[in-house]
């Protein structure tokens, strides 16, 4: 910059604090959220950043405020007041839509046809010629965007009512987009949004922010919030982010890029990513030659990567943590924030372009947390008509139109809301899962795949029926009631039903821990609001099936699979991540992160994956490297395989992933468990590989659990004890293995019960042993779920956890408090 520049600089520094004598300009520097009601909510957030954050690493973008006073001045001057207020006296709730559109159109004609007052000009003209020499520009580019005095409120957000004009350049452009955003505070929403909202059209004014653009067109943009938007969980920071400038996903216009960042470890100094999922990210806004902007398509590849590297995404949720933290000392309560953002292609660096508060879960942050429960509606319940029964998962009744698919080639064909009737599920079902509202079986038992998945889905489903697919009909009206206990019914038609909530608050303390059994980490985040002592069981499996998709050796030993097509669709899933080895790694890590984030700081037990043969085959590119077995169940599974070279470096990159999530993401809430530990030699050598692998028993805390489900743990439980700091019974192998019964036969069906005998004298051994060496013991199997005795039972020989499935832990509460009441 030479002295000339300078000397035009300093100019325009004094020029830009000293501009406002009619308070029609306020440059953003002598901004405060005290403004709002005369620049806006927009408009003063971003001054109250700037005064209070900027000295802490949150880089807003600068620039001033055209008042709501300008606004009263330029209607005064050109006397619209009077002709608009007959306009919209007209306009009530009941108003038809297009009567508004009229309305609306007369009223931003009239707008725009008017002239800016000449003082209004000249301010204009000066704050914008500052602002570009600020900037070393002579018109440096800027975004003209709309600030109610009504908007971005921490009880009525306002957002979107109103436009945003990009790429405006020189004086001319700002005075003639600074009309149009006036004209836009009566687009036809912004009108039926203030009726909906009880304001008067005169009530709410608007100012109009002029801020320097961020050249995210040269790189990405997106908005993030400091929750989670759907569930409301309060500690993370969920960032979406697309190419170019950020209109297209304010806009909803792409599918962008979504991370998850876990807030009380990130402020520890970890890195905890939680999740990081790839967006289509089809189409970008761009600046184009015109000085206006245009939509173009993103380049194939570009598709396939993520827009922001780590260290972007843990800077960018920094800054969301900071914004939340100063907003929520500023209005004396929590206050989560949803910001714009937008990457600066030329400095590199992230701006915080607009940040309100978030208006849907805070409101609901001092409501008593509820729950619901559902019961039949019927005077006379002889009168249903069965079609079919099976056995219960979840508690919900569900009326729809059945659909019966008899072919996973068909599952397209399932519509949302439909009940998909089948003979049975396998993970490549999920998608078709996904869009029913409830689920029926002919075949499988309580831990089938079907019955895990809808538990995760929170859907309710019938499993075994054994005819199901025979006796529903494509197009039946049907119900399905699972709130009856362990056995459901479909009942032909539409069957009446009534749903109870009942306060969480209200529910009793029980003398036993209840815990809950996780699989998929997209429903964590709402099982985690249950009120249970953290994660019984958290399945590794179902991570890689639904999130890896490819068998873990195909990431180690890629030369071993000779499919042309399976090697190509390995390639597609690996693409945004710089090797096969780091895509299967971070994508396990984050699985498990997420789940331990949900439950922070109450602990998750994370089982390593427990595949048997078979299933293993079904995962992609698995026929290259399992084994044909006759009985799987009994076969190459568990602590057999971490050992075996057969398996021993995929073994490898699952300890890495744990170890990232105790050691890098901060989450040392997770214990890490063994499955399927046949011998204490077993033990010990699957000890020593982990801790070779950075899990050390007792580094950084670490708790290592066993799985008790086969005769030799219980019966050397004692010796078993030198290896484990505790033990988590699997009811359903232990009970598979005590009566000698197939769980996966529907034969044998009858036969598998947990309250066998036999059964509970190896449950007693099990408790007892861990008991008399201080082991911690719980259990984690189906039959506490499925049977509330057993549960019951445990409790009594002093079990010190029971983990639920997350269906059936209100009801077992509320059975209990039923049972004190009951006792009282």
């Amino acid at each position: 910059m030479n002295a000339s520049t300078r000397s035009l600089f300093a100019l325009s520094l004094i020029t830009f604090c000293t501009w406002s004598q009619h308070d029609l300009i306020k440059p953003f520097n002598q901004i405060t959220l005290d403004d709002i009601a005369l620049v806006g909510g927009k408009n003063a957030s971003l001054g109250q950043m700037i005064n209070h954050l900027s000295k802490k690493g949150v880089l807003v973008p600068d620039g001033f405020a055209i008042t709501a006073q300008a606004y009263q001045y330029f209607l005064q001057e050109n006397r619209l007041t009077k002709a608009m207020q007959g306009l919209l006296e007209q306009i009530t709730a009941d108003t038809p839509l297009e009567e508004i559109k009229d309305v609306s159109a007369k009223i931003k004609d009239m707008i725009r046809r008017a002239h800016v007052p000449a003082i209004l000009a000249q301010e204009i003209k000066e704050a914008y010629r500052s602002l570009s020499y600020r900037y070393g520009s002579e018109q440096c580019d800027v975004a003209v965007r709309s600030s109610g005095t009504a908007e971005d409120l921490p009880n009525a957000s306002f957002a979107g009512q109103q436009d945003t004009y990009l790429n405006v350049r020189g004086v001319d452009e700002v005075l003639h987009y600074y009309k149009k955003c006036v004209a836009s505070l009566f687009n036809e929403r912004a009108i039926m949004y203030r009726i909906q909202q009880g304001f008067d059209p005169f009530d709410v004014a608007i100012s109009v922010g002029i801020q320097k653009m961020v050249r995210s067109d040269l790189a990405c943009s997106g908005v993030a919030f400091s929750i989670d938007p759907e569930s409301g969980f309060p500690d993370v920071v969920t960032i979406n982010a697309s190419y170019g400038l950020g209109e297209m996903v304010v806009q909803g216009a792409v599918t962008p890029d979504e991370y998850q960042v876990h807030k009380p470890t990130l402020k520890q100094g970890y890195r905890p990513i939680l999740n990081k999922k790839l967006g289509d990210k089809k189409l970008q806004m761009m600046y184009n030659k015109n000085n206006n902007v245009s939509i173009i398509p993103v380049p194939e590849l570009d598709q396939k990567l993520f827009c922001l590297t780590d260290d972007e995404i843990l800077s960018l949720a920094t800054s969301l943590c900071t914004i939340e933290a100063h907003y929520t000392e500023h209005y004396g309560r929590w206050t989560p924030m949803d910001v714009e953002w937008a990457k600066d292609g030329i400095d590199g660096n992230i701006y915080i372009v607009q940040a309100r508060p978030e208006t849907v879960h805070s409101q609901k942050q001092h409501e008593q947390h509820t729950i619901n429960t559902y019961h039949l509606n019927m005077n006379n319940p002889a009168q249903l008509e069965t079609i079919v029964s099976g056995q219960s998962v979840g508690t919900h009744i569900v009326s729809g139109v059945a659909h019966v698919i008899d072919d996973i080639t068909q599952a397209h064909q399932l519509k949302d809301g439909e009940i998909l009737v089948t003979s049975m599920t396998d993970p490549d079902w999920v998608p078709a899962m996904q869009k029913a509202s409830a689920i029926v079986t002919n075949h499988g038992g309580r831990t089938c795949h079907a019955a895990i998945v809808s538990r995760e889905l929170g859907i309710p489903a019938l499993v075994g029926t054994g005819n199901a697919t025979h006796t529903i009909r494509t197009g039946q009206q049907i119900t399905i009631d699972c709130s009856q206990g362990h056995t459901g019914y479909v009942y032909n038609g539409i069957i009446p039903f009534e749903k109870k909530t009942l306060c969480l608050e209200k529910l009793p303390t029980l003398p036993v821990n209840v815990m809950v059994n996780m699989a998929h980490p997209d429903n964590a985040f709402n099982v985690a609001q249950l009120p249970t002592a953290g994660v019984g069981l958290a399945r590794l499996e179902f991570i890689i099936t639904n999130h890896i998709k490819a068998h873990p050796m195909a990431f180690v030993a890629p030369d071993r699979i000779t499919d042309v097509a399976v090697t190509k669709e390995i390639n597609t899933l690996t693409t945004a991540y710089p090797s096969r080895r780091e895509f299967f790694i971070s994508s396990l890590a984050q699985g498990v992160a997420t789940i331990a984030g949900a439950f922070y700081p109450r602990p998750v037990i994370v089982r390593l994956s427990d595949f048997k043969s078979n299933e293993y085959g079904n995962l992609l590119g698995g026929s290259f490297f399992e084994p044909s077995e006759e009985n799987p169940m009994i076969g190459f599974r568990g602590a057999s395989r971490y050992y075996d070279p057969a398996y021993m470096p995929a073994f490898a990159l699952e300890c890495e992933a744990m170890r990232r999530v105790r050691n890098e993401m901060g989450l040392t809430n997770v214990k890490v468990m063994l499955p399927f530990v046949r011998t204490l030699e077993e033990a010990e050598k699957v000890s020593a590989i982990m801790a070779d692998h950075g899990l050390k028993r007792g580094q950084n805390g670490l708790e290592l659990i066993m799985m008790c489900e086969i005769p030799s743990n219980v019966m050397l439980i004692d010796e078993f004890c030198a290896y484990f700091d505790g033990f988590s019974i699997g009811s359903n192998d232990l009970t598979q293995l005590t009566l000698g019964v197939d769980r996966d036969s529907y034969q044998l069906m009858h036969l598998f019960d947990e309250r066998n005998l036999a059964v509970k004298k190896m449950l007693s051994l099990a408790v007892e042993g861990a008991l008399r060496n201080n082991k911690y013991i719980g259990i984690c199997g189906q039959g506490p779920s499925d049977h509330p005795e057993i549960a019951q039972f445990l409790s009594d020989i002093g079990i010190e956890s029971l983990s639920l499935n997350a269906d059936t832990v209100l009801p077992f509460i509320m059975r209990y408090a039923q049972q004190e009441r009951d006792c009282a």
